[in-house]
């Protein structure tokens, strides 16, 4: 899979252009962008980078709620600071125990749900990768 973290700012940036476009009832040139790129990542392969980025995005916002730096967090989870800014910038893939070593300090843990209750919702990637 691509880069995970850029391809969610390009789907991010480029609904955003669209949306502008259409507010000045202006025609996009290029206005299926957002149809291409999903013609060129598989259904999964979107699920699971919106999943991943949903849920270091949580880890983030919950590091500087608390206040706390990379280097801090290192000390309170066992992860070294350059595994964690890593995971924090997108370009590795932690397994699933590093993620679970991080949250903790953090007072979060990650949440499993049932489909059902995910199909509910508008925005399903976030909710199956919800911190509480």
């Amino acid at each position: 899979m691509r880069n995970n973290k850029e391809y969610s700012q390009a789907v991010t940036q480029a609904k955003e252009n669209l949306a502008d476009l259409n507010e000045r009832g202006t025609e996009a040139v290029g206005g299926n962008v957002l149809e291409f790129m999903e013609s060129i990542f598989t259904k999964d392969e979107i699920v699971e980078s919106e999943l991943r980025v949903s849920i270091i995005g949580e880890l983030i916002k919950a590091r500087q709620e608390k206040g706390i730096s990379q280097k801090k967090l290192e000390e309170l989870s066992g992860v070294k600071q350059p595994v964690i800014a890593r995971m924090e910038k997108g370009s590795s893939s932690p397994q699933l125990d590093t993620i679970l070593k991080v949250l903790a300090p953090l007072g979060k843990t990650l949440a499993v749900v049932p489909l059902e209750t995910v199909n509910e919702k508008a925005n399903p990637p976030a909710m199956l990768g919800r911190i509480e």
